[in-house]
């Protein structure tokens, strides 16, 4: 091990004295670029061994607020990429503009293993810091790159290897870089291609989420040369104000336009198109579908949508039908609750929402505060699982500028300061810490909250909150205060499970079209009916992914059967099975069974095995048995 280091080592000074190399680490421009950089501007030793800096929490703390958006709009992404990679030995990494890594999505038995690597959340991996490595690099040369094994600066980490892409914001600022890093040595650079595409897929999808949510409330021009790819990653985004004039671009739109950014930000549309600003906004739509021509002053033809301002809708009267944003509620049993809901809710009684993970409670409680009568207030909201319980307390309850070693001087607001005369929406609150509950239950039955060193404050706010445990379970086990409970659960509400709703023709065709984004896809009969007939153990959240996928891959505008992922394809056909003279309809039933819980654990055999009842050796047994393999 001491001699694979200084022979590294020896490599990275060979570079330095000006000795390029045809073959090895540095035969890649990039990387020899950032080897000088670590040794001559940097002044790196690549044979020191040391653990990466850490951020201190209050540091930590104020980063991760100030990319709040963006880490909740990469979680879901995050875990649907690490899902993809198939397989240990990754973990997928959100950090900032400077390379402190603010989120981590990977298993919890190799946790250890990649802090060990100095994976750690708040470690800085900057170039500056660390020397060549996925993250930094992506840093410095603003472009998706992989780093493999030899190919890091320090000798300590050439056993990772490292696909990093960045992430930029609609001004064409570095946010944030989206990594993923594997620690085992038998990863060739060959696999990294696919690895790369999936990083760089999921940061453009990051990106453009991000462009839309950050102009929520603004127009929005899509536009491509090609109608058929309005809606997806290499569209143009455009956001303007009432009058017409732009106010934010993507770097497609930069490229489509073939005019630089700071040409056309401030710009009036009809500088830049040949039209007039009122017969552009008459085509507005909130959810456009169909493409219009739209010719640019340099005679230029392009294909456009144009997104609305999000208006907020009016409450329901009577018996008409409720208007719920965002939301598919065809399912009459949902409606109603959706309706009983918005009753309690305007009358400040507590709402819990219970489902399995996926229904989409967060969409529903978000849609009741659009349409009540705190609409246009701030709906905030904290996932009680996915903060690390060292931060939770600070981020709920804020804290005083000075009340502890590294605090930044002006404080920072927690969320429930955050969502004064509006809506909190707590997460996965069975998830909280106990000590917490305390302090929460103080707040909503004083209406009082104290950040940490600070004085106490007055706060006008509605909770929603949302778990997919067993509360009264939790209650019962001692690890949840039962008088808090009994605070929260003014009203309570199941969602349904996807494959139990009335509604699911309605939803995937509401999905579709908000995942075709004015692309125009329609479902091959065959491929609906196989949607529809799949159980879906991840509900809404993976129906939603699926399409998202689908449409992505989709090429003529049809999505076919053999298209749909083999494990969906393949489980609706065995409900016949049985029906076969020749099939025995126990050993049917255990397929089923056996599929049914490796997807919804995402095959990890181990989970599987446990949630079975049976050992790993028998579920490969049952498993060669009924010829199950693993979909590729």
């Amino acid at each position: 091990m001491h001699n694979h280091l200084s022979r590294h080592a020896q490599q990275v000074l060979t570079v330095a004295q000006g000795k390029a190399q045809v073959a090895g680490p540095a035969a890649d421009p990039s990387v020899a670029r950032s080897w000088l950089r670590c040794l001559e501007q940097h002044h790196l030793d690549p044979a020191q061994s040391m653990a990466p800096a850490v951020l201190e929490h209050a540091r930590m703390l104020e980063r991760r607020e100030q990319l709040q958006l963006v880490l909740e709009i990469s979680s879901d992404e995050m875990n649907s990429l690490f899902r993809q990679l198939a397989g240990s030995g990754h973990a997928v990494l959100l950090t900032d503009a400077r390379g402190l890594i603010l989120n981590c999505v990977t298993e919890a038995a190799e946790q250890r293993t990649f802090e060990q690597a100095g994976l750690w959340l708040g470690a800085d991996w900057s170039e500056a810091c660390e020397g060549t490595n996925g993250i930094g690099t992506c840093l410095v040369e603003r472009q998706p790159l992989a780093i493999h094994q030899n190919e890091h600066f320090r000798s300590r980490h050439t056993g990772l290897t490292c696909s990093a892409s960045p992430v930029f914001d609609p001004h064409g600022e570095l946010l944030a870089v989206l990594d993923v890093s594997s620690a085992r040595h038998d990863v060739s650079r060959q696999s990294q291609f696919h690895t790369m595409a999936l990083v760089n897929l999921s940061a453009k999808a990051i990106e453009g989420c991000h462009f839309l949510r950050s102009y929520e409330g603004e127009w929005l021009l899509r536009f491509h040369a090609q109608a058929e790819y309005i809606g997806q990653f290499s569209e143009g985004l455009l956001a303007f104000d009432g009058d017409g004039r732009v106010r934010a671009v993507n770097q497609s739109a930069i490229n489509l336009l073939g005019l630089a950014r700071q040409r056309l930000l401030g710009r009036t549309l009809v500088e830049i198109f040949d039209c007039r600003l009122d017969d552009l906004l008459g085509r507005a739509s909130l959810q456009p579908s169909a493409s219009w021509p739209l010719y640019t002053q340099r005679g230029q033809l392009l294909f456009a949508m144009l997104r609305g301002q999000a208006r907020r809708s009016p409450q329901a009267q009577g018996g008409q039908t409720l208007a719920t944003p965002g939301l598919c509620l065809a399912d009459a049993d949902l409606q109603n609750d959706f309706r009983r809901a918005l009753r309690v809710y305007e009358r400040d009684v507590p709402l819990l929402i219970g489902g399995e993970t996926g229904t989409g409670k967060e969409a529903f409680a978000k849609a009741l505060h659009q349409v009540s009568s705190r609409g246009g207030k701030p709906f905030v909201a904290l996932n009680c699982a996915a903060i690390p319980e060292s931060l939770i307390e600070s981020e709920l309850f804020g804290y005083r500028g000075g009340s502890f070693t590294g605090a930044r001087k002006e404080g920072m607001r927690g969320k429930l300061q955050q969502a004064d005369g509006g809506t909190l929406f707590l997460d996965e609150i069975g998830d909280m810490p106990l000590a917490l509950q305390t302090r929460l239950l103080r707040v909503l039955e004083e209406r009082q909250v104290e950040p940490i060193g600070g004085e106490v404050q007055t706060i006008d706010v509605r909770v929603i909150s949302a778990s997919h445990r067993d509360l009264v379970e939790q209650v019962a086990a001692g690890q949840f205060r039962e008088d808090l409970f009994y605070r929260l659960n003014g009203l309570v509400l199941q969602l349904p499970p996807l494959r139990e709703r009335s509604d699911k023709l309605q939803l995937l065709q509401h999905l579709l079209g908000e995942e075709a984004r004015g692309q125009l896809v329609h479902l091959e009969d065959r491929a609906q009916q196989t949607l529809l007939d799949y159980h879906w153990p991840g509900n809404v959240r993976q129906l939603r992914n699926v399409l998202r996928t689908l449409v992505a891959l989709c090429e003529d505008g049809v999505i076919r059967h053999a298209e749909l992922p083999m494990e969906i394809r393949r489980l609706p056909a065995l409900s016949g099975a049985s029906e076969s003279p020749d099939s025995a309809p126990l050993d049917d039933a255990e397929r089923v069974a056996l599929l049914k819980v490796l997807e919804a654990q995402y095959w990890h055999m181990t989970r599987s095995a446990e949630q079975l009842g049976i050992s790993r050796n028998t579920l490969y047994r049952k498993l060669r048995k009924h010829a199950i393999e693993r979909p590729q």
